[in-house]
């Protein structure tokens, strides 16, 4: 899906919204970012903006209801940017889910063991991957579509 009529600030606003859930990605990859010191230097202004909404007590709920309730049910902001709200908190949701999946299965198989390391760092990389592309598709003025999630988004939207 082409958007013509997206200005160079919905793209904008729409990158940026993919912030919300590549920082709140950055606890699964602990892991990932201290084996490879260069890795944390490149997400070292993200642990930055974590360690800032870590502090501040519900901050990352704050951002949540924010995002929606002021982009998402609101018709005067551009379905461009509803759609990548909508789907930068699909994935948010996403990352929720396998936290809490993680918190089962760690004590299973051992917080340092090879499959909680593995499905940790996974997903880790999938998360940036998908907010990296959805970041670029944004950019370009163009939709992001993921699979599953952008039909769940653009189904919440309409």
């Amino acid at each position: 899906m082409n958007t013509p009529e997206t200005d160079v600030k919905d793209r904008s606003f729409g990158a940026l919204i993919y912030l919300f859930p590549l920082v709140y990605s950055l606890p699964f990859g602990i892991i990932l970012l201290t084996q490879f010191p260069w890795l944390y230097q490149f997400f070292s202004p993200l642990v930055a903006i974590y360690g800032v909404t870590n502090s501040l007590p519900f901050a990352s709920l704050i951002i949540f209801f924010g995002l929606w309730f002021a982009v998402v049910r609101n018709d005067n902001v551009s379905y461009f940017l509803r759609f990548n709200a909508m789907q930068a908190i699909l994935i948010n949701i996403l990352q929720i889910l396998f936290s809490l999946i993680m918190g089962i299965l760690a004590p299973a198989f051992g917080a340092q063991s090879l499959i909680s390391e593995t499905l940790t760092n996974t997903i880790f990389m999938g998360s940036v991957v998908a907010c990296f592309f959805c970041m670029v598709r944004s950019i370009q003025g163009q939709y992001a579509e993921l699979p599953a999630l952008s039909d769940a988004a653009s189904s919440q939207i309409r």
